[in-house]
């Protein structure tokens, strides 16, 4: 783990995962997890396991190297959203405390993973402090932003600067919007998705004004997502390497915007495993070694 990895930019070289065959375990977990869980419809395992096995070939076909969480009796479908339970530091990683109560056994089933993989774990949040993976985007190694809504607290954000301990000049605090209430998924990764070191795509309508102005300030392009495709995580995408990036299906106006500023996009096809759970590309990926990202 080195201080390159603190970017969202960066070449994507080791990533953790976990299989779709493995979160959603069994027909009978689906149908008694899916409702509580707020998914809009219940996967279809056998289709999800489909749409998994091509999403990774998109990974390795970049030449990452995938490290994959095993199946827990501590958790339910929504693990298979690895990006929330951990936050990657310069140091090692960071266990969170989910703000969605039935997530609350995966920041124990990553640890254990973390120690098989050797990958040092720093510590975690602590009650009353929730922070979730989805709300921490790396702007570049020594500037880290927050959402701060339903699933990330203040305690929680406290906690997360209490570890990063000066390794950082800035925490961004975002605040985010009501949207559609506590019950519903909005991270900032919901709206923000860092392309390269100067290009990202956002949705700004739910965008802070004086955080849009700070990224435009950095230098950024923003590559606005329209109304239409926010609700299909058009906003959610997961970059490979500066300008090379995978997004889900059924969002062609942002991937086209994205091709015109010079970005290479993949797509996969995530019906199972993004749409009815809510979870696009950066959710099922928590990435862990990332090459530093330079200007070009």
């Amino acid at each position: 783990m080195n201080a390159g990895s603190l970017t969202e930019v960066g070449r994507l070289t080791r990533v953790l995962v976990k299989h779709s065959r493995d979160a959603f375990i069994d027909e009978a977990a689906i149908a008694a997890q899916w409702r509580p869980l707020n998914f809009c419809a219940p996967p279809s395992r056998s289709r999800a396991i489909e749409e998994y096995d091509a999403f990774l070939d998109l990974l390795r076909s970049a030449g990452t190297e995938i490290e994959f969480l095993p199946g827990d009796a501590g958790t339910n479908l929504d693990s298979i959203y690895v990006r929330d339970a951990s936050v990657v530091c310069s140091h090692g990683v960071f266990l969170c405390r989910m703000g969605k109560a039935l997530r609350g056994g995966e920041p124990a089933a990553q640890r254990a993973a973390f120690r098989s993989l050797g990958v040092p774990v720093v510590g975690e949040v602590s009650e009353p402090g929730c922070l979730e993976g989805g709300d921490v985007v790396w702007l570049d190694e020594r500037t880290v932003a927050v959402g701060r809504g339903y699933r990330t607290n203040d305690e929680g954000i406290l906690q997360f600067r209490s570890v990063l301990n000066g390794s950082i000049d800035e925490l961004i605090v975002v605040p985010l919007p009501h949207w559609r209430g506590a019950g519903d998924v909005l991270h900032l990764m919901s709206l923000l998705s860092p392309v390269d070191i100067d290009l990202a795509v956002v949705y700004s309508p739910l965008l802070p004004v004086p955080f849009r102005e700070q990224l435009i300030g950095r230098g950024y392009t923003l590559i606005e997502v329209p109304d239409e495709e926010f609700a299909s995580m058009g906003a959610n995408v997961l970059t490979l390497a500066p300008r090379h990036c995978v997004m889900l299906a059924g969002n062609p106006r942002t991937r086209a915007a994205l091709e015109r500023a010079g970005a290479i996009v993949s797509e996969y096809s995530g019906d199972e495993i993004s749409v009815k759970g809510l979870g696009g590309p950066t959710c099922l990926t928590r990435p862990l070694v990332r090459a530093p990202a330079r200007l070009r």
